[in-house]
């Protein structure tokens, strides 16, 4: 009898185990159009990797992404219309390249590497000097 118990219990914990894992992916599905970051990347991370975007751009998301075609509120995240998402694949791309091929090597310890903010410093256009 105590085993039948304990067994109904465990059979119970993995129901409701499962059940978290799949409302989990309702609400969060899993992003598309994914043409530069990797494709399995959690939402934990992409959300940060986003914030990290916006503050180093002084934007919030509707900078890259466009509204939602159909009149409802809110942004249509795998959308391409927005010219300005392309330019951001670009810059990730570029950034990625100056890393690997200039700066993936440690230096007194640390590893340096470059990321938005370098340039951008929480502007839509980094800073130049014009000649």
């Amino acid at each position: 009898m105590k085993r039948k118990i304990i067994t109904l219990v465990a059979l119970c914990a993995m129901v409701a185990g499962l059940s978290a894992f799949h409302h989990a992916d309702q609400e969060h599905p899993r992003p598309t159009n994914l043409k530069v970051l990797p494709k399995n990347i959690s939402h934990e991370e992409l959300d940060k990797t986003m914030k990290s975007f916006n503050m180093a751009l002084g934007v919030k998301c509707n900078h890259c992404h466009a509204p939602k075609a159909n009149g409802e509120k809110g942004l249509d995240f795998a959308s391409d219309q927005n010219p300005k998402k392309n330019v951001a694949r670009e810059m990730i791309k570029m950034t990625k390249k100056i890393n690997k091929k200039y700066l993936n090597h440690e230096h007194d310890g640390m590893v340096m590497n470059i990321s938005c903010n370098t340039c951008h410093n929480g502007k839509t256009e980094p800073f130049t000097i014009e000649k």
